[in-house]
């Protein structure tokens, strides 16, 4: 089942929770709505569920028109943060409850029972009951319970949230999984960016009602459209500069720790052009006796404020130095091994070229919705 948002906006009196939502999401996606709190992210999946009406636009199953249509014809299945599971019925009580609505003969009702079992490997805890079963089992029966109906879209509203990072390991596994087996539309609420990048087809993120931009996970990793999302997906340095010019196949950037290079751009610029230029921090590599990198690199003098060993990878806090003192770094190193770099060190780092991208100018966003 295809959705689609067309200028979609939803209104409180004279708040915009959304604004003019445009969003096509292919049939059998597991589409992810990322955005920190108070974005419209819930708001959004709420109004495609029908739960809350819409103040303009459509929403479109298919071709099928369903903005006026009630949430009990829409044939949604949906996973709360809270399972909202009934605590004296055991889970195959649980997962008939929805199917028994549908007057479903008890041939019919135990085969579809049976297949969601399976398919969430629960198959071995049909009696017992909520309160008897782990967190990531208890998310699994709410999961089971949504597809049982076949739904036409399945939505995830934060549904890892109340877990521990072990289970919520493991269930971003199972859904996956289960998304494969089904390929069933899914939309996805979550501010988590791991799970939003680990395990889906495309993001959409949002901020103050606004969809920013959408794509693949890899590609808004890499290929980001303002500051805010660079920031917003995983970790990134946001330097600041002054356009100079286009060079060979890179940029050169006048920024406060020097003439800059980098190797991609998502805006046309000219000379005089304020840009900024993220680079993340596993891009940034500092020095060591004898090291150089094999590939093209800026080369940048950074004094270190504080470095952070977590066995398999460190994490080094620094700062420019003369007239770039007030530029912060952070670097990321990938087994590390052995060194003397410590607070106070000045450090020669390398700025991989290939690995920066010029960026329209940072701009205060606000606080959100």
């Amino acid at each position: 089942m295809r959705v689609v948002f067309e200028n979609v906006t939803k209104r409180y009196g004279d708040f915009t929770a959304v604004r003019d939502l445009n969003l096509t999401i292919p049939s059998g996606a597991l589409h992810f709505l990322l955005g920190p709190s108070g974005c419209g992210k819930t708001t959004t999946l709420r109004m495609l569920a029908g739960l809350e009406k819409v103040s303009s636009g459509r929403i479109l199953f298919d071709d099928r028109d369903v903005t006026q249509m009630p949430a009990s014809d829409r044939g949604i299945g949906m996973v709360f943060q809270n399972y909202a599971l009934w605590p004296h019925m055991t889970v195959r009580k649980n997962i008939e409850y929805g199917l028994k609505l549908r007057k479903l003969t008890p041939g019919d009702l135990k085969k579809r029972v049976d297949e969601v079992l399976e398919f969430t490997q629960l198959t071995n805890f049909v009696e017992r009951l909520p309160g008897q079963l782990s967190g990531g089992q208890q998310q699994r029966v709410a999961l089971a319970r949504a597809l049982a109906i076949r739904p036409n879209v399945l939505l995830l509203d934060e549904p890892l949230s109340n877990l521990d990072a072990k289970l919520r390991l493991e269930m971003r596994d199972n859904i996956s999984r289960i998304h494969r087996q089904t390929k069933i539309t899914t939309l996805y609420v979550t501010h988590d960016q791991k799970e939003s990048l680990s395990m889906g087809t495309h993001i959409s993120v949002m901020h103050a009602g606004d969809l920013i931009q959408t794509a693949p996970p890899r590609e808004l990793y890499h290929e980001p459209h303002t500051p805010f999302i660079a920031g917003f997906i995983g970790e990134t340095n946001i330097i600041n500069g002054t356009f100079v010019r286009k060079d060979g196949d890179g940029f050169l950037v006048k920024t406060s720790l020097g003439e800059l290079k980098a190797g991609r751009s998502v805006v046309s610029c000219n000379a005089g052009d304020s840009v900024s230029i993220s680079v993340r921090p596993e891009a940034i590599v500092p020095k060591f006796d004898g090291f150089t990198p094999a590939s093209a690199c800026n080369t940048v003098d950074l004094i270190v404020d504080h470095v952070t060993y977590l066995g398999e990878s460190e994490q080094f806090q620094l700062h420019g130095t003369g007239d770039g003192s007030d530029t912060k770094i952070k670097a990321s190193l990938f087994n590390p091994g052995f060194h003397n770099i410590g607070a106070g060190s000045k450090v020669t780092c390398f700025l991989s070229v290939k690995d920066m991208l010029v960026l329209p100018p940072q701009k205060d966003m606000g606080p959100g919705t």
